[in-house]
Order: C-alpha cells, then structure tokens, then sequence
C-alpha cells in the first residue's frame, strides 16, 4: 500500500458513511418529535397524496356530522314547539266542547271565545317566532342538508309545512254559539291530528339525520386510522433506530478521526 498525501480516501469514505448516519439520525430526531413518519415529500411522496387525500375527507365528514347536528338541532326545536302547539289545542278541544253545551250563557261564551282566539294567535305567534341560528323554523321550503362522504356528496332534505292557525285551518272558527263550537270542534281535533303527522314526519327525520351522522363517524374513525397508519412513525422502531444511528454517529466520528490521524503518520519520514 502506497502512502500518499493527495486524497485521504479512509477519511472520506468515513466522512460519507458519517454524513449518511447523521442525516438518518436527524431523520429519526424529527419523526420522533413530529410523531409523524411523512414530514415532508421527500419522505414519501405517493404515501403524503393519500394521506393528505384522506384529511380533506375526514375534514369533510367532520363538517357533515355539524350540518347533521345542526339539522337535528333545527327538527328539535321544530318539535318542541309543535308539542306546545299540541297543549294549546288541547285546551282548545276544552273550551270547543264547554261552549257546545246549551247550559252556557252568551257572556260565558264570549269569554270562552277570547281565550279562544288568544290561542289562535299563540299558535301563530309560534310559527313566526321560533327559530333556529337566526333561521326560522316554520317555513314552507324544504331546508337542504349537505352530507359529504368518502366515495359521493348527498343532500338530505327536511320540510317542516308552515305553523299557524290558518295553515290548521282554524282562522274562520270561533266559539260565539253552541253550533260554532261544534264545527270549530271538529277544525280542532283535524288539527290536533295534522300536528300530529308533522311531529311524526319530523322525528323520522330526526331519526334519519342521527342515523347519518352515525354512519359519519364510523367512516372519520375508519379514515382516521387509515391515514395514522401512513403518516404515523412507528415511535418503538425510531427509538431503535434513534440508539443505533448515535451509536453509528459517535463511531464515524471517532473512525473519521482515526482516519485522519493515519495520514500524519507521513510526517514520520520527514523527521
């Protein structure tokens, strides 16, 4: 072996094999800091599309499962003012059947007929009052609910047909004699099961939202998991590899220095 002192090539052997180890020991320092195995494309370019092609859909679905809820949210709202709905009608049924009967004096029936006619505009004071995020509640369009999946977007539409005493057909009743009160009656108890049908719509529409929403957060779970297995470092294998590649450090280092030390061995023979 010649002994020449215009490339030291044990030195740079070392010091590529040192650069290779502290490259892959920072490599590891940053997955085990992140706690993600893709910090970059250069780590894994088709390994980041997928992945990121997996966040926009659980970003998605995650939108979804609010508009479900605020759906949901909307229907409740609708129902529990139907079922106050539901009381006054109840009571109007009583005061409907106090004025049929002929043991009821006219002043009695004027007074039966106002609290009547209160109830009339409690109902429509409901159908325009109640809202829901600023949104009315009571309307005659059927209120549009965006669900967005992994594989097509779908649109789940919810009607509440409009509150008031006129949409019951009650506006043209009155309890002023014996005889209106009975075909007032019978408005009544039309609307008692008119309201009736609305809630039961409503609730399987609420049943409907809740059930999407449900199947909503099997798919994030599942996505999520899909997308940690990709971008996720495995810490046990990193932390293997953080003791190797420190140990691979510190022995390049010494080697490089060993190698250079060889080399002054040439002074020997100036001397």
């Amino acid at each position: 072996m010649s002994l020449s002192i215009l490339n030291n090539i044990p030195a740079l052997a070392a010091q590529n094999d040192l650069q290779t180890t502290q490259s892959s020991l920072q490599q590891t320092l940053l997955q085990m800091a992140s706690g993600q195995r893709i910090n970059s494309g250069a780590d894994d370019a088709a390994g980041l599309a997928i992945a990121n092609g997996l966040q926009a859909n659980i970003t998605a679905l995650n939108q979804s499962s609010m508009n479900a809820n605020d759906g949901i949210g909307a229907l409740q709202v609708a129902d529990g003012a139907l079922g106050q709905v539901t009381n006054l009608l109840n009571r109007a049924v009583t005061l409907a059947t106090e004025s049929a009967t002929g043991t009821v004096s006219d002043s009695q029936r004027t007074a039966i007929d106002t609290e009547y006619t209160a109830i009339k505009n409690e109902i429509d004071q409901i159908g325009q009052n109640t809202t829901f995020n600023s949104t009315s509640v009571f309307t005659a369009s059927t209120t549009s609910i965006f669900m967005s999946d992994s594989v097509a977007n779908s649109i789940i539409g919810v009607t509440v047909g409009s509150l008031s005493s006129n949409g019951l057909s009650l506006d043209s009743t009155d309890l002023s004699s014996a005889s209106d009160a009975q075909t007032a009656l019978s408005a009544i108890n039309a609307a008692i099961t008119q309201v009736a049908g609305t809630r039961g719509t409503i609730g399987a529409s609420i049943n409907r939202l809740q059930a999407a929403s449900n199947v909503i957060t099997t798919q994030v779970q599942n996505l999520s998991s899909a997308e940690d297995s990709i971008m996720g470092a495995n810490m046990a294998t990193e932390v293997s590899n953080l003791s190797k590649f420190s140990i691979l450090d510190q022995t390049g280092i010494a080697a490089l220095a060993q190698a250079n030390s060889v080399q002054q061995n040439i002074l020997q023979l100036l001397r």
